[in-house]
């Protein structure tokens, strides 16, 4: 009898992973589900971000193994983007890591800095992956909450009471995922202090600053930040390449080097087409997120709409790619809610459950769905 790994006893299956299986099996019998659960974006880069991947494929380096730091270029076109849009200054040969995604950086944070049994402070609600990965590498999880009340954001005097004195790393991620609220430059701060206190590793997951806010920002604007602090970021929504699997980790240099030590033992370099459509990516200007933002708006005005409809209430203030809302009165599942719609009115929507237990009586629309089909969804109504 072969078993699996003990790591495994406490990792579930993807939510969505599951999930969408059934999706597809209704679809499959010829339900016309429509997906507003997952954050996947339907539309396309821009045409001369899938120009330079068609040209790159002409050059003789392109089919070769690339350099597990990615192409000089590519860190310098990530540092630029950091210095114009977050007036943020890295050094591209030391303090900037290209990710095959952000979220491979997240395991390879958790193996780069936390040993079995080390405490890692997981916001809830969150990303689920941060509690997967530090299941997976042996941590010990801890939850602090993020209420409404407090606009999402931690409560530090309930943080400060306490036993923090195992605890090596804390995930954050502002804009904040599911919720969509903002965070600030005050909490960020707040933050930093907090992991210096404690001497902590502060890691900010931020791949939504681009996306239905007028003021992006980033956790190392704070000064002092970098001697405790990463911070993720993704081109997958901010220029629609979710599929390219492209991302980045900025920081310290010796911060960033203990994670490129348990990259280069991962993969063989990212693609150099995929680099030189990220380089083109990077350039982008103010008029590629107008534009975007432009789509983004009618999209989200469509499902307040939607909202209101089913009787739930939402942040008309929050930004991000979801819209995050409250379940009506009396409705105590989010689960329970989600497949009634899934079965009948054919609508898949995320409960916000499957975001921590404070997700409990909300759910989450994604904006990767087209007017149309939202439309059609308004219809159903």
């Amino acid at each position: 009898m072969i078993t699996t790994a003990r790591r495994l006893d406490h990792v579930q299956e993807y939510y969505f992973s599951r999930k969408l299986r059934e999706v597809r099996a209704l679809q499959s019998a010829g339900k016309p589900v429509i997906n507003m659960g997952i954050g996947s974006p339907d539309l396309a880069p821009a045409t001369a971000v899938m120009e330079a991947v068609q040209k790159a494929m002409l050059q003789p380096m392109a089919h070769q193994y690339q350099s597990y730091q990615g192409l000089p270029e590519l860190r310098e076109a990530m540092a630029h983007f950091y210095s114009r849009n977050f007036h943020v200054t890295v050094n591209p040969d030391s303090e900037i890591l290209p990710l095959m995604g952000s979220k491979e950086g997240i395991l390879h944070i958790a193996m780069a800095f936390l040993n079995e049994g080390d405490g890692v402070l997981i916001p809830n609600p969150g990303y689920p992956t941060y509690a997967s990965v530090a299941n997976l590498v042996g941590a010990e999880s801890i939850f602090y909450d993020l209420k409404a009340g407090r606009n999402w954001e931690p409560d530090f005097e309930a943080l400060e009471k306490q036993d923090l004195s195992n605890v090596k790393l804390m995930w954050v991620s502002y804009p904040h995922m599911p919720t969509g609220a903002t965070g600030s430059l005050e909490l960020f701060e707040k933050l930093v202090a907090f992991a210096k206190k404690h001497h902590i590793l502060l890691v900010n997951d931020n791949p939504y600053s681009f996306i239905l806010n007028d003021n992006p920002q980033s956790v190392l604007q704070v000064e002092g930040a970098k001697e405790v602090a990463l911070e993720l970021n993704s081109l997958s929504k901010t220029f629609n390449m979710a599929g390219w699997r492209v991302g980045m980790v900025l920081g310290e240099s010796k911060l960033i080097q203990a994670v490129l030590k348990v990259k280069s033992n991962m993969d063989s370099g990212m693609f150099y087409g995929i680099q030189k459509g990220a380089i083109e990516a990077l350039k982008s200007d103010a008029a590629w997120f107008g534009q975007q933002n432009e789509i983004y708006t009618q999209r989200r005005q469509l499902v307040f709409e939607l909202a209101q409809k089913l009787n739930c209430t939402y942040d008309e203030n929050s930004v991000g790619l979801f819209v995050w809302a409250k379940l009506p009165e009396g409705e105590t599942s989010a689960e329970a809610f989600v497949d009634r719609l899934l079965y009948d009115k054919d609508v898949f929507i995320a409960p916000g459950t499957i975001f921590g237990s404070n997700g409990e009586g909300y759910i989450r629309f994604s904006l990767c769905v087209e007017e149309a089909k939202i439309k059609e969804i308004l219809n159903r109504f």
